[in-house]
C-alpha cells in the first residue's frame, strides 16, 4: 500500500518553509493542475485537490502547527490515520474554491458582477479607387447592443431597482456538496450577478441591453487598399459590470480600376502604341492619378516591356512618399489596312532585314 505524502511533500516544500514560499508553490502547481487547463485528465483533477487540500493545511498557522505536532496520525493531521492509505479532507473548507479560480482569472465567486469588456466589432465599407489613393471621409453603420435607453441597463423596471439574490446572499456563487467535497459554482438563480431583477423592463424584457444603430465617421487614409483595416477605439459593445466598451475595425474595400492594377504601391497601366511608334520611338500622353503625363517611349521597345514613371503611383501606408507607374508597353496589330497601309507594310517587308525565325532553320 503507498505511503500517504505530507502536505509538504505534495507542495514541494520543506518543513521550514514560509508563508511566501508555500504560496508560491500552491500557486505554480495549482496553475499546472487546474481542472480548467486539463479537462480530460482526471489524474490532474485529483492531484489538484490534493494540492488544495495540502495548501488549505499549511496556510492555515493552527493547522499547521497541529500537524507539525501530531503529524499525519494525530487528531487533527492532515492525511487519515496511519496505515489508512487514505485521505480525510473533512477538516478542510472546499468552499474556497471559487477563489482559486478567480484568481486565474477565469472566477467563479462572483462572476458575473467582474468588469467584462465588451466585444469588438467589424465593419466594411467599399470607397472607390480613386478615394483609396487620395483618402476620404465616409460615415459607417453599425449594428450594435447597447445600454437600454428605459432603465439604463440595469434590466430592472423604470422606479424599480434590481435587489440581493436571496439563495447566494450576494455571494454570486452556492456551494454544492459532492461527497466529501463542496464546490463552489454560479448562483443559478442570479447567474453568478449577485442581484435579482424582480420587476424586469418591458423594453429590453430584463437583458439590460438594446440593439441600436450608430454611424461613425471613418477616416480613410490614402493608399488605403482592399483589405486595410481601421481602428476605432472604444467604439465596439459596451463592457458590462462597468467594464470597458471593445473596439470597432473598419475594413476598406476598394472598387477595381478600368484603368490602373494595383501592385502594393505601384500602379501598372496598359499603354498601346503603334507598330511605328514602338519601332521609331514616340513621346505619348498617358493618365496617371494625378494627371496626364508625357512617356517617352524608346526606339525598339517591344510588347510587354514596362516603363517607370517615379513618384505616379499610390501613396504608402507607412514609411511616406509614393509608388511608381508602371507604363506596360501594348504594341498593337490593325485589324484593317488601307491600300496604302498595305502597299507600304509589303514594301517595309521586302527590305526588311529581319529573320525572327531564323533559329528553326534546320529543325525538323
Amino acid at each position: 500500500m503507498a505511503a500517504v505524502k505530507s502536505p509538504y511533500e505534495i507542495l514541494g516544500v520543506s518543513r521550514n518553509a514560509s508563508d511566501e514560499e508555500i504560496k508560491k508553490a500552491y500557486r505554480k502547481l495549482a496553475r499546472q493542475l487546474h481542472p480548467d487547463r486539463n479537462p480530460d485528465d482526471p489524474e490532474a483533477e485529483e492531484r489538484f485537490k490534493e494540492v488544495q487540500g495540502a495548501y488549505d493545511l499549511l496556510s492555515d498557522p493552527e493547522k499547521r502547527k497541529a500537524y507539525d505536532t501530531f503529524g499525519a496520525s494525530g487528531p487533527r493531521g492532515f492525511p487519515g490515520g496511519a496505515g489508512t492509505g487514505s485521505v480525510r479532507f473533512e477538516d478542510f473548507d472546499f468552499g474556497s474554491l471559487g477563489d482559486l479560480f478567480g484568481m486565474f482569472g477565469g472566477g467563479r465567486r462572483g462572476a458575473g458582477r467582474q468588469p467584462v469588456r465588451g466585444n469588438d466589432l467589424e465593419a466594411h465599407v467599399r470607397v472607390s479607387f480613386e478615394d483609396s489613393l487620395r483618402g476620404a471621409q465616409v460615415r459607417v453603420p453599425v449594428s450594435a447592443e447597447t445600454a437600454c435607453s428605459t432603465c439604463g441597463g440595469t434590466g430592472a423596471e423604470p422606479g424599480t431597482a434590481p435587489v440581493t439574490c436571496p439563495q447566494c446572499q450576494g455571494r454570486g456563487v452556492v456551494s454544492e456538496a459532492q461527497g466529501l467535497f463542496a464546490f463552489s459554482q454560479p448562483c443559478p438563480r442570479c447567474r453568478g450577478n449577485g442581484t435579482v431583477v424582480e420587476r424586469p423592463c418591458r423594453a429590453c424584457r430584463g437583458t439590460g441591453r438594446e440593439r441600436k444603430t450608430k454611424r461613425y465617421a471613418v477616416t480613410i487614409p490614402p493608399g488605403a487598399k482592399t483589405g486595410t483595416r481601421i481602428r476605432l477605439k472604444g467604439k465596439g459593445e459596451p463592457g458590462r459590470n462597468g467594464g470597458p466598451p471593445g473596439d470597432l475595425y473598419v475594413v476598406v474595400d476598394v472598387e477595381p480600376s478600368p484603368l490602373f492594377e494595383r501592385r502594393g504601391a505601384d500602379l501598372v497601366l496598359d499603354v498601346p502604341v503603334t507598330y511605328a511608334e514602338a519601332a521609331l520611338g514616340a513621346t505619348v500622353e498617358i493618365p496617371t492619378p494625378d494627371g496626364p503625363v508625357a512617356l517617352k517611349i524608346p526606339a525598339g521597345t517591344e510588347s510587354g516591356k514596362l516603363l517607370r514613371v517615379k513618384g505616379r503611383g499610390a501613396p504608402r501606408l507607412s514609411g511616406g512618399g509614393r509608388g511608381d507607374l508602371l507604363a506596360r508597353v501594348k504594341v498593337t496589330v490593325p485589324k484593317k489596312l488601307t491600300k496604302a497601309e498595305r502597299e507600304a507594310l509589303e514594301a517595309y517587308s521586302k527590305v526588311s532585314r529581319e529573320r525572327p525565325r531564323e533559329r528553326f532553320a534546320g529543325v525538323r
